[in-house]
């Protein structure tokens, strides 16, 4: 048995904050998911166009054990530079791996493409996102905002306005799953001629709009819509309190990565940046693995799945994409 956690957000786990920083008139932002420790960390990628920075540090055949922050940010390619903020933020604190007097910060980070959602990107030879990422994880906090707020300020899913979105669920064992996701897709959330999600039978509490599926079956399954190619990504991070190896994070983001196919259609197609990464506080111990780590990794494509759900839910209309609930 499952219930949802306190927040609804993935900050329910014990030992995670997020911080958000955006830019109205540039419309873009940046998240930071932001652990009290070190935190053993995966990643899985899908998407075909990704964008990245330290991933390959989270491989399992890699030196180092842990990272100390995760970054989702607009921007494109620019925003791979809002790690660098966070890094200085976190350096500041002495928070770090260390080598001889040395502190590097390991800061995984993924970007989405909003260039050219309408906003003013005319930032010359100052991208502003160092700086947002400085204020997103100065700002982080187990209480943050979805919807327009941080990496989904920008963002659009198909023709509707995307956004960040987030859920969690606590195991009758005690242990808590969460997910944080940018919803920046190509591909529809809803299914065809209908206000339903794709993930409407994962909902909890009405966390989307408590909406029935359609009395018949579309006739056409393929999407209604034609959004614009190559500008899209969908990224995600679940977080879990219970202790993982990196081998074992690197199950658990595989099986999230399913989150995404059960919200989005189509999903990780050639142009798109997808991405999920895994975060384990290792508050709590493992049980046996063959039982525990397949029932992780279902619950955290659940809540990757309600998060994007939820992200487009929350939303609000910003240009030429309309918000969710102003259509609905």
């Amino acid at each position: 048995m499952t219930q949802v956690g306190e927040r609804n957000l993935i900050t329910d786990v014990p030992g995670i904050r997020v911080g958000t920083a955006e830019d109205a008139g540039l419309r873009s932002g940046v998240t930071v998911v932001l652990p009290d420790g070190p935190a053993v960390a995966a990643v899985d990628a899908r998407g075909g166009g990704g964008g990245s920075r330290e991933i390959e540090l989270l491989d399992p055949a890699a030196t180092v054990e842990a990272c100390h922050a995760i970054v989702l940010s607009g921007g494109s390619a620019y925003g791979l530079d809002a790690a660098g903020g966070v890094m200085a933020w976190l350096g500041d604190q002495g928070r770090g791996f260390a080598i001889g007097d040395a502190i590097v910060p390991i800061v995984p980070s993924a970007i989405l493409f909003d260039l050219l959602n309408g906003g003013n990107k005319d930032w010359g030879r100052t991208p502003p996102y160092r700086d947002l990422g400085f204020a997103a994880v100065a700002a982080a906090a187990t209480d943050f905002a979805l919807g327009n707020a941080g990496a989904g300020l920008g963002a659009t899913a198909g023709l509707l306005k995307g956004g960040l979105g987030s859920a969690s669920v606590v195991h009758e064992d005690g242990y808590t799953v969460g997910a944080l996701a940018a919803v920046n897709s190509h591909g529809s959330v809803l299914m065809p001629g209908s206000a339903t999600f794709w993930a409407w039978a994962l909902e909890r509490d009405g966390e989307f709009g408590d909406r029935d599926p359609p009395t018949e079956r579309p006739s056409d399954h393929d999407w209604d819509f034609q959004a614009p190619a190559g500008a899209s990504t969908t990224l995600a991070i679940a977080a879990t309190d219970v202790t993982l190896s990196k081998a074992q994070a690197k199950r658990v983001a595989i099986m999230a990565q399913d989150g995404l196919a059960r919200a989005i259609r189509p999903v990780h197609t050639p142009l798109d940046g997808d991405i999920v990464f895994v975060l384990s506080t290792g508050v709590r111990p493992l049980g046996e693995p063959l039982v525990d780590i397949p029932r992780i990794g279902m619950l955290a494509a659940d809540c990757v799945a309600r998060a994007i759900a939820r992200g487009v839910y929350e939303a609000e209309s910003l240009g030429d994409h309309p918000g969710y609930r102003d259509l609905y």
